[in-house]
């Protein structure tokens, strides 16, 4: 089992950035590809960035590409996103998923089996 912790959110003008952090625990992080959900109020739960077991692959969904950077670190046990040039269309909670059983995770989120909390993360003027 892997428990995994979120922090950071918070509130946010337009154009400011936030890092958010998902602390594992209960096993290492390497064990699991990982990535970012976001779900605003009333919408589906949708894909934000994944990362593979070592870091070295990412993806972004196109509505972030550019804006978002996905990081690891392993030795942490902790997985970032660091999110720049925020919009008010990013306000979500934001969530992090680990999946035990592929090298890189997929860009559904039924595929994950380990969930935090979620962050909540609004973007204001």
């Amino acid at each position: 089992q892997v428990q995994l912790v979120e922090s950071g959110g918070g509130l946010v003008q337009p154009g400011g950035s936030l890092r958010l952090s998902c602390a594992a625990s209960g096993r290492t992080l390497s064990t699991c590809a990982m990535a970012w959900f976001r779900q605003a109020p009333g919408k589906e739960r949708e894909f934000v960035s994944r990362i593979s077991r070592t870091g070295v692959r990412t993806s972004y969904a196109d509505s972030v590409k550019g804006r978002f950077i996905i990081s690891r670190d392993n030795v942490k046990n902790t997985m970032y996103l660091q999110m720049n040039s925020l919009k008010p269309e990013d306000t979500a909670v934001y969530y992090c998923a680990g999946d035990e059983n592929g090298y890189y995770g997929s860009t559904e989120w039924r595929e994950y089996e380990y969930w935090g909390q979620g962050t909540q993360v609004t973007v204001s003027s």
